[in-house]
């Protein structure tokens, strides 16, 4: 799949700047469907354009194979030694000091992510709010006591599953996660997944569901169903769901969260067994 798509764009570029030396016939080009630019077209423009279409699209058609693997972007080239973590224990004294970004500096505490280290269910949702930065623990506000309530309705217990998020620590006001913080936190996430190694993961929140699927889908084309997602040597079946904290402003989605939360349970118990 990557060598393909990596081909369509060599000889595209190729056809593009045939006037710099490379000579490709437009007859070739038929097969890859491509638009061919016109003088006025800034190619590096191009190119950038190019690697993002052939990663969404990599990406789309891994989803509608329901098959995904997952490698997390190391925010270092350098070793460094929580990579070394043989346990969950042992991985947050390691990382509980970050500061590779910017909200270190405005954070109370770094949310780590609380419950069972061997658990077989996950939860992750976006990033830790106003209650959560005072207090260290993920969901520990009405958004968290809602998520409670609804572990208990599908016979989940907090002390059975692990809950964190995307981010480890709080954006000012709550605004939504950007792109390079979730780059400098992600590889932490997966260590975290990789050393748990549950049999399922609850996404809750469209950055979450966006951040572990890699697409932008809104939420409501990515819930409903499972996704197997591959962290390094564990196999793990996702599901995206709404947030909490979007069901208290708009309880017109607490039925379809509790369709999906119901699937969950019910797959859970076929793993069981």
């Amino acid at each position: 799949m990557k060598r393909k798509l990596i081909e369509d764009s060599i000889n595209y570029l190729k056809y593009v700047q045939k006037k710099k030396g490379f000579v490709v016939s437009a007859d070739s080009l038929v097969e890859y469907d491509l638009e061919v630019p016109d003088e006025n077209t800034d190619i590096e423009e191009l190119k950038v354009k190019i690697m993002i279409d052939n990663h969404a699209t990599e990406y789309k058609e891994k989803i509608l194979s329901d098959n995904i693997v997952r490698e997390a972007i190391p925010s270092t080239l350098k070793k460094e030694d929580w990579m070394e973590a043989a346990n969950i224990g042992e991985l947050e004294p390691k990382i509980n000091k970050c500061e590779k970004c910017s909200l270190s500096k405005t954070r109370k505490n770094f949310v780590f992510g609380s419950g069972n280290p061997n658990a077989d269910v996950m939860v992750i949702g976006e990033a830790p709010g106003a209650d959560e930065d005072e207090q260290g623990l993920p969901f520990v506000g009405r958004a968290g006591k809602l998520l409670t309530d609804i572990l208990k309705a599908i016979n989940f217990s907090r002390e059975d599953i692990f809950i964190c998020n995307i981010l480890k620590c709080r954006p000012p006001e709550n605004r939504n996660p950007n792109p390079e913080e979730i780059s400098k936190c992600e590889p932490y996430l997966i260590k975290q997944i990789e050393l748990i190694k549950p049999k399922l993961i609850l996404c809750v929140g469209t950055f979450a569901g966006q951040t572990m699927l890699r697409v932008k889908e809104p939420l409501g084309k990515m819930r409903g169903k499972f996704y197997n997602i591959t962290f390094g040597n564990t196999e793990v079946k996702v599901m995206v769901t709404y947030h909490p904290a979007a069901l208290l402003r708009n309880p017109n989605w607490k039925k379809p969260t509790w369709e999906d939360v119901q699937l969950f349970r019910s797959e859970y118990d076929k793993e069981k067994k």
